[in-house]
């Protein structure tokens, strides 16, 4: 751990009457990995040494993070063998920085129940000392209850999902159930570290399980179909397609506007237009090209619009052919990522769309000055 645990400072009470913070006397047995006070099969210690007081407590506390994480990077292998299958198209940092965020989100919370104990200070070599522990029972008990909500969660999520008649609301609880299990297989390596035994607690349903159940009626009831129009709509439409495919959606349309064989309709609509154009900024070395794209975003089962989405920006080179191919790049990037992103957080219940698009600057309303020349279709 990097951070000090606010929650504990000034605890040294609670834990233990009396601590050695203030220097001197002699050497305690836990400086060398011994305490009687402490015993293994009640509490699990961490001891740091540093040239200040904070900096011990620190390295302290980072001693009792580091048995943790070293058992859940033994899980992680089977976790990230899950997430390689489920972010099929996303890079290993990407899927090393989901499991990241979780293992960090359930071992924080097990350190908050990690207190300094003791402090010593090593007059003779000038070095502070601290020692962390944590009471394996208090512990246990905080996952244990961490645990069982999740599996409420999980099991509701569930079981509303197959029971749900609309489709999105199928799709988002399986989604969270799949999300609350990623979380709760983390808490549950947490419990056997905790546990003398290194037994955890059983769960009735598994992540991959889960996640094939999701993959599965994705790819069979809940299509996305692409409009894009403009000179440079097959470019766009390629992009998000590629994006929302990364994201675990499926997609109806190809880019050159065929249908993709299926016998389900689909399920929503992404349509929009897209802009490229020269400007002048006068620059005597380079020339620059602008794009904009506007996007709705409609339920073509209930005939309605679910939100908006505007992206622009503006590309130099030395040729505006050259400043064109860099302005079509750049969208295509922020298509496959920014804006796939948005409609499959929106799918998943993660977050809303805009309800209306925010339009940058450089995309212009139509009847504005510096309108672009019309779309090519």
């Amino acid at each position: 751990m990097t951070e000090r645990m606010p929650a504990v400072v000034g605890l040294c009470w609670v834990v233990v009457v009396g601590c050695s913070a203030m220097g001197g006397g002699s050497r305690p047995a836990w400086v060398d990995g011994a305490s009687q006070q402490y015993p293994t099969k009640a509490y699990l210690v961490g001891v740091g040494q540093a040239e200040s007081r904070a900096a011990a407590e620190d390295q302290a506390y980072a001693a009792v993070a580091r048995v943790f994480k070293s058992e859940v990077s033994a899980q992680s292998k089977d976790m990230e063998s899950y997430l390689v299958v489920e972010q099929q198209g996303r890079s290993r940092d990407e899927r090393r920085l989901t499991l990241d965020n979780l293992t960090r989100v359930s071992t924080d919370k097990v350190l908050e129940n990690v207190a300094i104990a003791d402090r010593w200070f090593d007059k003779r070599k000038n070095l502070h000392h601290a020692l962390a522990v944590m009471d394996r029972s208090q512990a246990e008990a905080a996952v244990l209850e961490r645990i069982s909500g999740l599996d409420h969660a999980i099991q509701t999520d569930i079981e509303e999902a197959r029971a749900a008649t609309d489709k999105l609301s199928k799709v988002r609880g399986l989604r969270r159930a799949e999300k609350n299990l990623m979380l709760r297989d983390t808490y549950n390596a947490d419990l056997r570290v905790i546990r003398t035994s290194g037994q955890g607690k059983e769960t009735s349903y598994r992540v991959q399980e889960v996640s094939q159940e999701l993959e599965q009626f994705l790819a069979s009831n809940f299509l996305i179909n692409i409009q894009m129009t403009g000179e440079q709509a097959g470019p766009a439409h390629q992009a998000l397609s590629e994006g929302l495919i990364r994201e675990g959606l499926q997609v109806a349309s190809r880019p050159d506007g065929t249908d993709v064989s299926s016998t389900t309709s689909p399920e929503m609509l992404v349509r929009g237009a897209v802009r490229v154009w020269p400007i002048d900024v006068r620059d005597p070395q380079f020339t620059y090209v602008r794009w904009c794209s506007d996007m709705e975003v409609l339920d073509l089962g209930g005939q309605r619009v679910l939100g908006a989405i505007s992206k622009g920006g503006k590309e130099g080179h030395l040729s505006q052919r050259e400043a064109t191919a860099k302005a079509v790049r750049v969208m295509q990037q922020e298509f496959s990522s920014n804006v796939a992103k948005a409609i499959a957080a929106h799918v998943y219940g993660e977050s809303e769309l805009p309800a209306e698009a925010t339009r940058s600057a450089g995309c212009p309303r139509e009847g504005a000055g510096s309108k672009p020349p019309a779309a090519t279709h």
